[in-house]
């Protein structure tokens, strides 16, 4: 047992018998005999080692050589095979006394360089460097295949009081397995896999893998550079949340799921197709248990063995950046698994996590917290965070279970926490992390997203560390999801007694930088698909709700995110190991809600200007938020100088209101640019004709009004387009109603909106004439009835 190994293996000077020289030791595992072989002298020269103990200790005396000189180690193994190689002790530490000083502070900020295995030259020649850090620890050793996991023949150097240890290995390549066995402080021998490792086996042995990075020629500098140049928060911004490993699979390969390569083909082009802005993955660092669905993970640096090697994941991310397609995934630095080869008392003493219970154990999921007031903790974790961004080209990190971070008391009761030294109930040093994490990530790669899944209401989150906050760039508006969620659950007839819970989430709207969420928090667990959280009754009607739902949510402020399969109302809960019901967009219910999603995404691709104002509180205004009694809701979302304007009008009653008036702010054309109730999303196919015209009839607090058809279960959405034209009479008219037979054995009954006034159209008494032909439809007329594509439509003009 001994911590500096390279102090007594290796060469060194030394005087004996009164005569200097240099003594040689080796210990080699399966080896007859052993030569030095002088490297700097020509013809070779060589220098036998003496076999002094069985186990394989070698040693030797040079005489008359006093300098350290190259050499390598000539061995005769014990089936006669002869081998030539360096000797791991022969060399000097590839980390450097400022290394250390920077990591112990926590300040390296790319310690992931530095720390782990390294494929490299070191003093010309190749191999593989290794560091870890296990201050506890009496002895480290590097084991392997190479070594036959026998942790004597590869003692690593102690690195003094840093409490790293460090090793090159000559001749090591990537692909070689490994581990860290560990001779603890408490005489306990434990194997651990390395948490800075690049690439992982599958369990059970869950072994590191050296990994060299290079190979992959990445062609996303386009990307990048928009990246850099873009405000996200004054740009469209719409996430598909997704599952790699329940995505799609393929039947026809054992029901695997697609790799990495795949998936930048296959999800690259139908998020492009759906309009997304960015795909957002569940956590694809690597994890053991699949049922965790990567949110207990073990490897904060490596992508998971899943669906390919490091190179592989790097083409994903590529892939999907030259489509135009951005990618975030889900990081998880609020506790980790108690997994033994993991990070768990990694020395035998608690290292990365507290060792009090009250500090240190996570009571809801059974995992451990991260101590972050441990420099070196906090630089593992901040180095993870740049990893990702630096290797792997991430474009942003949506930080999971932030709320469990900020808070001591997070899920205990009375006497179970510890206050912080003021006696209050923050974690301060996991505050502190979070700002510093998000200023590093901001600093050094522009224009990336670090998102706050975030459920409680601590103040400014989303607000820059300059002002205060955090520094999150958006934080998920789980208050939003809750209270709407809830209103659409309950009964159409009951809703009007609800109204508040749709009306009272603007009133903290712009408190933060919000993203309108429905995750995969909301579809598992029981909880059920979204599309049977609709209260209506049947399928087709459900649809219809929830097609009306995201119309709400993509005109709603904020950016978007929503989870895979909801986008066509998939029934089934998801479970993270069966692919999704991609049967079910044979039927119109479902296919037509994704081509709502489509074409909702579509809308807001093409209307920029009204995503500048987002987050800001002069983009919204309510025309009428007090229609409780009819379950209708209609506001305004406007652009800077306001253009674009779009009017959006809900109902969420299966009441049609055939001769509703609504405010509006400006006369004129409104074109009908969506309706969710359109016969080719399988609605009724009741619609506008196109749009409505506004004229000087005041309504709703407002100068004009226009009389509107709102399909029962809709949501109807107009946008201004030209002021009204002068000509020789004006007159009022009623609005254009298409009906779609229904098989349905009873229609919905007709009626008009109780408590507002109605104007009809007069009518004027002319002489009778001959019934004249048709007038042939334009595609403007017909759309809403049936509009094939609603990409092909000018929105722009």
């Amino acid at each position: 047992m001994h911590s500096q190994p390279h102090a007594v293996l290796g060469m060194h000077p030394v005087t004996k018998g009164g005569k200097k020289g240099l003594v040689a030791r080796a210990f080699l595992e399966n080896v007859r005999s052993c030569e030095v072989v002088d490297l700097t002298s020509d013809p070779e020269r060589r220098y036998p080692l003496k076999l002094i103990h069985p186990a394989g200790f070698f040693e030797g005396f040079i005489e008359g050589r006093t300098e350290v000189f190259p050499y390598r180690l000539r061995v005769a193994r014990g089936n006669g095979e002869i081998r030539q190689f360096y000797d791991p002790y022969g060399f000097l530490p590839t980390l450097s006394e400022q290394d250390l000083y920077l990591f112990n502070e926590g300040n390296d900020h790319f310690v992931y360089r530095k720390l782990g295995s390294h494929v490299r030259e070191h003093w010309g020649v190749k191999g593989v460097s290794f560091a870890v850090w296990a201050p506890g620890a009496r002895r480290v050793s590097v084991v392997g295949e190479f070594n036959r996991w026998d942790g004597r023949y590869h003692p690593m150097r102690s690195m003094g009081g840093s409490g790293v240890w460090e090793i090159f290995i000559p001749g090591l390549e990537s692909g070689a397995k490994y581990k860290y066995e560990i001779y603890t402080g408490g005489s306990k021998l434990i194997l651990k896999t390395d948490p800075y490792a690049l690439y992982f086996e599958p369990p059970p042995h869950n072994a590191s893998i050296v990994w060299d990075l290079s190979g992959h020629t990445w062609g996303d500098d386009e990307w990048i550079k928009r990246r850099a140049a873009t405000d996200w928060g004054k740009a469209p911004l719409s996430f598909y949340e997704a599952h790699l490993g329940s995505w799609k699979k393929i039947a026809q390969d054992g029901n695997r799921a697609l790799t990495y390569r795949e998936t930048a083909a296959e999800m690259g082009a139908y998020v492009k197709e759906l309009g997304f802005t960015h795909v957002e993955f569940m956590p694809l660092a690597e994890y053991p248990f699949e049922g965790s669905w990567g949110y207990q993970g073990t490897g904060f640096y490596a992508p998971t063995h899943r669906y390919g090697c490091p190179q592989d994941f790097m083409a994903m991310v590529d892939g999907f950046h030259q489509q135009g397609i951005g990618v975030i995934m889900d990081w998880v630095p609020a506790h980790f698994p108690r997994d033994a080869f993991a990070l768990a008392e990694f020395d035998g003493t608690h290292l990365y996590e507290h060792a009090d219970p009250k500090q240190g154990e996570h009571q809801d999921w059974g995992t451990l917290i991260f101590n972050y007031g441990r420099h070196e903790v906090r630089g593992f974790l901040v180095g993870s965070a740049l990893a990702w961004m630096d290797r792997y080209h991430i474009d942003g990190l949506r930080v999971d279970a932030v709320a469990s971070m900020l808070y001591l008391d997070y899920s205990r009761k009375e006497g179970e926490w510890i206050p912080n030294k003021y006696g209050g109930r923050e974690n301060i040093e996991a505050i502190e992390f979070l700002r510093k994490v998000n200023n590093l990530v901001h600093q050094y790669y522009p224009g990336t997203l670090m998102i706050a899944e975030e459920s409680t209401a601590f103040g400014g989150v989303s607000k820059p560390t300059s002002e205060g906050g955090l520094g999150f760039d958006f934080k998920w508006n789980m208050g939003w999801m809750h209270d709407t969620l809830e209103y659409f659950q309950k009964d159409p007839i009951h809703r009007r007694h609800h109204h508040n819970q749709l009306t009272f989430p603007m009133l903290y709207q712009y408190t933060e930088r919000f993203i309108s969420v429905f995750s995969h928090d909301e579809v598992v667990h029981g909880k059920g698909a979204l599309i049977l959280k609709m209260g209506s009754w049947g399928m087709t009607d459900k649809s219809r709700t929830l097609r009306a739902l995201y119309a709400l949510m993509w005109l709603w402020p904020g950016k978007k995110c929503l989870f895979m399969g909801q986008e066509w109302g998939q029934s089934a809960e998801w479970k993270y190991d069966a692919p999704l019901e991609w049967h079910l967009l044979q039927f119109i219910d479902h296919e037509g809600t994704r081509l709502a999603v489509r074409d909702l995404n579509k809308i807001y691709q093409s209307e920029p200007r009204m995503a500048e104002w987002d987050l800001d509180g002069r983009g919204f205004e309510w025309i009428n938020a007090h229609d409780g009694e009819n379950s209708v809701i209609t506001f305004l979302r406007v652009g800077p100088e306001w253009e674009p304007i779009f009017a959006v009008a809900c109902n969420f009653t299966p009441v049609p209101r055939l001769d509703f008036r609504m405010g509006l702010p400006r006369a004129g054309r409104w074109q009908e640019v969506l309706n969710t109730d359109a016969s080719c999303y399988g609605g009724t196919g009741l619609g506008n004709l196109g749009g409505v015209v506004a004229e000087a009839m005041p309504w709703d607090h407002r100068e004009f009004s226009a009389p509107v058809v709102l399909p029962g279960l809709a949501t109807v959405i107009f946008k201004w387009e030209q002021p009204a034209r002068a000509v020789k009479e004006v007159k009022a008219t009623a609005p254009a109603i298409v009906e779609k037979p229904t098989t349905s054995a009873s229609a919905p009954p007709v009626e008009k909106s109780a408590g507002r006034k109605s104007v009809a159209p007069k009518k004027e008494k002319t002489a009778e004439k001959p019934a004249k032909p048709k007038k042939k439809m334009t595609l403007l007329d017909v759309w809403q009835s049936c509009p094939e594509d609603l990409t092909k439509l000018d929105l722009t003009r």
